[in-house]
């Protein structure tokens, strides 16, 4: 809520790209309605599959009391900063988990269970959950990807996988696929898996099928890869790859599709998992992860 001049402002989304701005006397009201079908202010602007992104643009006051964007040619312009220009560390880079804690552009698809993570110069990631759906496992880790073209490349010591593990890097959303590895009993295979879906009550629709399965051999090191158009109209697609020496890629499986609905409005992330489908007790070493 905002007050200016005497009135009380309330900015509401109107999904799924709209904006509403309500505006009374009284914080309890009755509020005047007004839609506006751009966004204003700092705010955000769809840019599915990616999900969405912030933006900054200035606004103008109107005799009737409401704001309005200030566009350029009908858009978005380059507008001039309002205070002065900090910049930051380009978040295109490979993160090599150096020290006790992450850094804060990871996130957790869950509440994490800690007590599954070790951060020290790269990152543990113990088994938490025995399940078969990746929705369901705990402690994935996930990261935004930068497009308009985005290529996530993470490298994985998997020597203390338990049998029945499945670690992965994944395009994570209400519809997903990933790239991975699977143990069972002694053979390690490199998988792609497709058609993973959410309900939207977001429980899991489909724990999707396996599209293509290799045998790894003996690497334990393994580079994992998906490159990622997000751009807004774009083909929307991904293809996953792997590489055992971090310089030669094999793709593997079909190009999946990424899709622009709305309703899981974070957008598809980068999410890298490991989980049990019959014991706990395996782990794997996550070294490095570089956003291209």
């Amino acid at each position: 809520m905002y007050k200016r001049d005497g009135n009380y402002y309330i900015f509401l989304t109107r999904p799924p790209d709209g904006q509403f701005v309500l505006k009374s006397s009284s914080p309890w009201g009755p509020y005047e309605v007004k839609v506006l079908a751009d966004r204003i202010a700092l705010s955000f602007t769809d840019i599915y599959p990616g999900g969405r992104s912030p933006v900054l643009a200035p606004i103008t006051w109107g005799d009737d009391g409401f704001p309005s964007l200030v566009t350029v040619n009908g858009a978005w312009g380059d507008y001039e900063y309002p205070l002065p220009r900090a910049d930051v560390p380009s978040a295109l880079r490979t993160d090599e988990f150096s020290g006790t804690a992450l850094r804060p552009e990871w996130e957790w698809n869950h509440n994490p269970d800690v007590s599954g993570i070790e951060v020290n110069n790269g990152i543990t990631l113990r088994t938490v959950t025995v399940t078969s759906d990746l929705y369901s496992a705990r402690n994935t880790l996930t990261h935004r990807i930068r497009g308009p073209i985005g290529t996530g490349t993470a490298h994985l010591n998997v020597a203390n996988m338990a049998d029945g593990d499945r670690v992965g890097l994944a395009t994570l959303r209400d519809k997903s696929s990933w790239i991975g590895i699977e143990r069972e009993g002694d053979v390690y295979s490199i998988v792609t898996v497709g058609g993973l879906t959410m309900n939207t009550d977001w429980t899991t629709n489909s724990t999707g099928a396996v599209v293509e399965r290799r045998p790894l051999g003996d690497a334990r090191d393994v580079y994992l890869r998906m490159v990622a158009d997000i751009r807004p109209g774009g083909p929307g697609n991904t293809v996953f790859s792997y590489s055992v020496d971090g310089q030669t890629f094999e793709t593997v499986g079909a190009s999946f599709t990424l899709y622009n609905n709305w309703e899981f409005s974070m957008g598809y992330r980068y999410g890298i998992f490991n989980y049990a489908t019959k014991a706990l007790g395996g782990s794997v070493t996550v070294s490095s992860f570089t956003n291209a």
